[in-house]
Formats: structure tokens, C-alpha cells, sequence
């Protein structure tokens, strides 16, 4: 059978674009964002930025479409854009109103997108009008979705005037600064366009003849997977600002993007055309597994439990029709079978590889020596095409935590305090490679490498990454036996980063004056140490659980806490509910092996099988009103994400503490529990 894409006709945009339609402020007061889907325009003055209403900085994803709202996977999308945005204590966007409006351009601070990768969030944007996006800087994964879209994106507050004036603007405004291949899918409208355009010779790809040069840990492995202009894969060298398209080892989805990209997929290639090598696509049902214990009566009214369940038989028929390996639900119990991230570094990914996910934590696997990251559904779809993935190769940052850090000291502290400092709240790390290397990090297991590589995402990074070394040898080993190891030399052959490597920031901490933190509620960069918290924050939920801590150490250290409480008299306060949710079924079986399944029942903790649950308010731990006030160790705790209340995070042991005391505290091992 012929490829039908070859047949298929495609164009490009003109080369000027006049938007017709009204500007949206998203402003930080939300009488002013009223008074604008009253019908009031708002005035700009350009030249004196000071004369204008305050922005809202850090609008992430969440609050453009919540996770309920991505349970539609159509043009419905475009009902609830902003739908989720929260200034000071309000929601003042319904759901239409933006529709409704007229709007086709949006404009707010810094770090515009950041947070979970869903694609829903510029594809509600888009069904709602709005054609482009001004901020004053935008993420990485959010910007690329908005691109892959035929979205405009900008951080050019000079084109509010040309548009008000009802000025033609010159294409070249959007692709200025760009490389040739994202200049070239603007300019088509879109990944997929430019992709027909691409399998039908009409665009090019630049020729990647970087000379040999130092390079960072990820740097070699992007060398590794780049695709050249003749179609094979492997260069020379690369370095910051190549741009072509890289040959993916893995390709994975869950069921919150699968059936959206399996209907693009479906519409525009064809019912009966087959994915690129299926046996490298893996799908998961793990996220919505328990949303029928906590979905509100007004969600269910609504339909949105029906519309769930579609999503999971649409994932099902593709990957049944495909030839897909599906990771989905437990048959003998509730539950499935684990999390994305926690299968795919248990039981698939290996060092060297690159591997591409509809997750923004899907570095998680870069703790293994992994170049691991997260992709929207357009790239998701376009890679079942092609088995590759656009990418523009990342800077570098390099994160060195030096000495020895203290035993109730995690690598969740460690990540805290790196998104507390002002390089990354400021956004200078968005879109680089965040690479942990030092003693501190070395001496770190591999499951808590994950933490760190996972909440790179937090961090606004591409990816994280750490060096592989006998550690991962021995996670391998321990969770996959021994089938690896005859090609281990090879997969690690000059995977670490060069003495002369190129960084475009250098860290450094010293571990030994980090002690446990938080975050506090609203954002993960609101990190302080939990001892200078000034009065008792008393708890009602404790959550141990996600991708982030649902994994083996994860449980070792609420078993510990808990085991220390069950022998000073002690178990989990009457006035806190504490949750511990397994990441995989693997993980729930090395708890049944440790017998840690009796500590955590002793103690009143209810335990849940895998899921990601309460993270993205779709299980037990969410909370359900904003006077609830939850410690958490997941990875997010944006307004909104995971139910209406105050979520702290921190590390498993300070929840585990907190959970028994009934009030955020340190853990201190085998000592009386209390607060700094």
C-alpha cells in the first residue's frame, strides 16, 4: 500500500498575518479580566511598561485546562481555555468566555506554559480563537506545542500596537531567531504540514556538520541520534542551537494524550496505515484509574467520568489495531499496572538511549544516563510516523552538589533548594539540560536520581541527567537480572560529559548545609527549610505517592518514619488521612517482601495500588476544599492541580514525620519527632 501522506496537498502560510480580533490581558487583579470579557479593552502603553497592569507570571498548564478539562479530546477544548487561571483567590474565567470574546491573542508575564506538557492547553487557546501568544519569556514544551498547532507564540509586547492599529504583520516576526526547522513548520502552520511537506521533499533539513568538539553527557547521546540530511542516524558531534530531527530508541503515551494523538493520527494518515515500528511505542492507562473515588457530583453531572472512560477505550482499540504494547488496568484488583515513568526506567529504558514521552516527567529516566523528555500529542503522533522527534539541541547546566549530606536529608530537599534559587525562578534554566553530578549526587541510589532527573520539569528544563555508573549497574541488575550486561561496555562508551565540556551555568551547593524543606502552597520554587517555618502548620491530608516517591527508597523511607513511631508508642495523628500509593506493581511487591505493608497498616495509613491519582486530583489524597491543608511528596503543587486546598511538598520522610505529628516536621531517625 502506498503512503497516502505523499498524495496529501499542503501549502504554506502567506508570508504577512493581520489578526482581526481582541487582545486578552491576563492580568494578576480579576476585576480587570472581567471587565474585559465584559467587552472593555484594556489600554497598553508599550513605551512605559509601568503604566500597565501587572501580569500574571507562572500560568501553567493546569490552570489552562485542568486536568478535567483534558478529559475532551475534540474542538469541546475551546469551551475552557483559562478556565483554571487563579488570581488571588478567584477563577474569573468561565467556561466560553474566551470563546465568546473574540479574542485571538493573549498576553501574560513570565514563564507562560510552564508545568505539565498537555497539549490540550494551546489546543483550547486555538479552538477558542486565539491565534497568538505573547509573555515575557514561554516553556519549552509549551512553546513547541503552540508551534506544532500553527499557534503564534512572541515575547514582542510591540506587536499589541500593530495589531490594535489592524496592521499587516510580516511572518518573518514569528520565525526571526529560529532554526531552519522550526522557521520552516511555522511557516507551514504546523508539525504535521511541514512533516507531509518533509516526506514530500518540499522542505529541507539543515546540514548537521558540527567539527569534533568537547561535549556534555547529553550532547553525545543527541550526537548519537541525529538524524543527517541523507537520512542516517549518528553525527560527528553536535552543539548548542543544532537543529534537526533525532531517532527516537522509545516512544510513549498515557491515556490523557494517546486517544487525542490516535485521532489526528486516524484523521490525517489514515485508519489502516501502520505506526513505525510498534515495538518501540509503549501506551499506559495510569493516570485515571481511581477518578471515580474522588470526581465531584457536579463533574459526574457534567459527564466527565463517561468521558474518562473513553479515553481508555480509545487508547485500548488503538493499540489492539496497531499491534501496541498497552501497560493498562489490573484485572484482579483495582489499580494499574504502574506509572509511565516508574515501568519505563524499571523495565525498558537503558543508558545512552533517547526517549520521548507524552509526560513532562518522562526525565525520569535520565537518571540512568538516559536522554529522556517530554512531547505533546502533535510530536507524539508525527513520531509514530517518522520514529523521530524534532530537536533543537539544548544548552547545558550543570548542577554539582558537593560533600555529605545529612541522614534525614533527601534528594527532594535537594531538588527544593535548586528550585528555590533565583537562576531558575527567574527562568534561565528553561528549556537546558539539567545535569547532577558531585559526591552528594553520586552517593545517590538510583531511585532517588529519579527525583531529581523527574522534577528537571519543575525546574522548566529539557530534560535531566545524571552520569551512569556502578549504581546503575546495580538498579539494572537488581530489577532486570543480569540480560543486559553483555552489551553494557558498549551502551556506556564515553557516556560522561568531556573535561572541557561547555556549560552555559555552573552551580554549586554543598550538601551539608541543606536541611529538610518545603514548598510552600502555589508554586514548587517556594521553597524554604522547614525550620524556619515561623508557627506549626497543622496537617489534615499526607500524601506519599507519583512518579516522584511512589518508588522502592520512596517506601523505604515512610517504612522507616513509621517503623521509629510504631516503637515510641506512636502511629499516624486522628487528624491527618495519610496516603502512600505505590508507583508499579513492582514496587508493591518489594513492600510485601519487606513486610512494610504491616508497618504501614499498624500505623493507619491507607494504602493504594499504583495510579498517579491525587497529583493530578484523579484519586484518594486530593483535597476537596481550600481550608484543607496537604503535605505532599509528589512533584507540583500549582493552584488547583491536585483539588482546591494548601499543598506543602517534601520529601517522603518530612510527610511520613508530618503525617504522625499531625504538623509539618523534620524527621529525626530513632529520635522523638518535633519541629525545628
Amino acid at each position: 500500500m502506498g503512503n497516502p501522506l505523499l498524495e496529501r496537498e499542503v501549502e504554506k502560510r502567506p508570508d504577512r498575518v493581520r489578526l482581526k480580533g481582541r487582545i486578552l490581558f491576563l492580568t494578576e487583579d480579576p476585576e480587570l479580566i472581567k471587565r474585559q470579557l465584559a467587552g472593555e479593552d484594556l489600554p497598553w502603553d508599550t513605551p512605559n511598561p509601568e503604566n500597565n497592569p501587572k501580569l500574571r507570571d507562572d500560568i501553567s498548564t493546569d490552570e489552562i485546562t485542568p486536568a478535567h478539562i483534558c478529559f475532551y479530546f475534540d474542538e469541546t477544548l475551546g469551551e475552557f481555555p483559562y478556565t483554571g487561571l487563579k488570581c488571588g483567590s478567584e477563577l474569573p474565567i468561565k467556561r466560553g468566555d474566551v470563546k465568546r470574546g473574540g479574542f485571538v491573542c493573549a498576553v501574560s508575564g513570565k514563564r507562560r506554559g510552564k508545568g505539565s506538557s498537555r497539549e490540550q492547553s494551546p489546543y483550547a487557546e486555538r479552538a477558542a480563537g486565539i491565534q497568538l501568544v505573547i509573555a515575557e519569556n514561554i516553556e519549552r514544551i509549551y512553546k513547541q506545542n503552540c508551534q506544532n498547532l500553527g499557534v503564534l507564540t512572541s515575547t514582542d509586547f510591540a506587536l499589541i500596537e500593530k495589531i490594535r492599529r489592524g496592521e499587516d504583520i510580516p511572518l518573518e516576526e514569528f520565525t526571526c531567531g529560529e532554526d531552519d526547522i522550526t522557521r520552516q513548520i511555522i511557516e507551514y502552520g504546523g508539525l504535521f504540514p511541514f512533516n507531509v511537506a518533509r516526506l514530500q521533499k518540499k522542505v529541507f533539513l539543515p546540514s548537521l556538520a558540527t567539527p569534533a568538539r568537547p561535549m556534555t553527557l547529553a550532547e553525545k547521546i543527541f550526537a548519537r541520534h541525529m538524524v543527517d540530511a541523507r537520512g542516517n542516524v549518528g553525527v560527528a558531534a553536535v552543539k548548542p542551537g543544532d537543529s534537526g530531527f533525532a531517532r527516537t530508541d522509545l516512544r510513549f503515551s498515557h491515556e490523557y494524550v494517546t486517544p487525542m494523538a490516535a485521532i489526528f493520527y486516524d484523521h490525517l494518515v489514515g485508519k489502516d496505515v501502520p505506526v513505525n515500528d510498534p515495538a518501540s511505542v509503549l501506551f499506559f492507562r495510569d493516570h485515571l484509574t481511581f477518578l471515580d473515588e474522588v470526581i465531584s457530583p457536579e463533574k459526574r453531572k457534567m459527564g466527565l467520568l463517561d468521558l474518562a472512560g473513553q479515553l481508555k477505550f480509545k487508547q485500548e482499540d488503538f493499540a489492539r489495531e496497531r499491534g501496541i504494547k498497552l501497560h493498562g488496568e489490573l484485572k484482579d484488583r483495582k489499580g494499574s499496572e504502574g506509572i509511565c515513568h516508574s515501568i519505563v526506567l524499571e523495565s525498558y529504558a537503558l543508558p545512552g538511549q533517547l526517549i520521548v514521552g507524552s509526560d513532562s516527567h518522562t526525565p525520569h529516566s535520565g537518571a540512568i544516563g538516559a536522554v529522556a523528555f517530554g512531547i505533546g500529542t502533535t510530536d507524539v503522533f508525527n513520531s509514530w510516523i517518522t520514529k523521530d522527534v524534532r530537536v533543537k539541541v539544548p544548552e547545558s547546566v550543570r548542577i554539582v552538589v558537593r560533600g555529605k549530606k545529612h541522614p534525614n536529608v533527601t534528594a527532594k530537599d535537594f531538588i527544593l533548594k535548586i528550585l528555590s534559587l533565583d537562576y531558575v525562578r527567574s527562568g534561565k534554566a528553561l528549556a537546558k539540560v539539567i545535569e547532577y553530578s558531585g559526591e552528594a549526587i553520586e552517593e545517590l541510589s538510583v531511585d532517588e536520581r529519579a527525583t531529581m532527573t523527574n522534577m528537571a520539569a519543575e525546574i522548566g528544563g529539557f530534560t535531566g541527567i545524571v552520569e551512569p555508573d556502578q549504581r546503575v549497574v546495580e538498579f539494572l541488575r537488581e530489577r532486570r537480572g543480569d540480560s543486559w550486561m553483555p552489551v553494557w561496555a558498549e551502551l556506556v562508551e564515553g557516556l560522561h560529559s568531556d573535561p572541557e565540556a561547555e556549560y552555559a551555568h555552573v552551580i554549586e551547593l554543598d550538601a551539608a548545609e541543606i536541611t529538610p524543606m518545603v514548598a510552600t502552597p502555589g508554586d514548587p520554587g517556594n521553597g524554604k527549610y522547614v525550620r524556619e517555618l515561623n508557627t506549626p502548620v497543622p496537617i489534615e491530608i499526607a500524601y506519599g505517592g507519583t512518579c516522584t516517591a511512589g518508588k522502592n527508597e520512596d517506601m523505604d523511607m515512610y517504612a522507616a518514619v513509621l517503623a521509629d513511631a510504631l516503637r515510641q508508642g506512636k502511629r499516624v495523628a486522628d487528624s491527618v488521612k495519610f496516603y502512600i500509593q505505590f508507583g508499579s506493581q513492582e514496587t508493591r511487591d518489594y513492600c510485601l517482601r519487606r513486610g512494610y505493608l504491616e508497618v504501614f497498616h499498624k500505623t493507619g495509613v491507607t494504602v493504594i495500588e499504583p495510579s498517579c491519582g491525587a497529583c493530578i486530583n484523579a484519586g484518594p489524597g486530593a483535597t476537596s476544599s481550600p481550608v484543607q491543608v496537604v503535605i505532599s511528596a509528589q512533584n507540583r503543587n500549582f493552584p488547583g492541580r491536585s483539588g482546591p486546598g494548601q499543598m506543602y511538598l517534601a520529601s517522603p520522610y518530612t510527610v511520613a514525620a508530618s503525617a504522625v505529628a499531625g504538623y509539618i516536621v523534620e524527621y529525626q531517625p530513632s529520635e522523638k519527632l518535633v519541629s525545628a
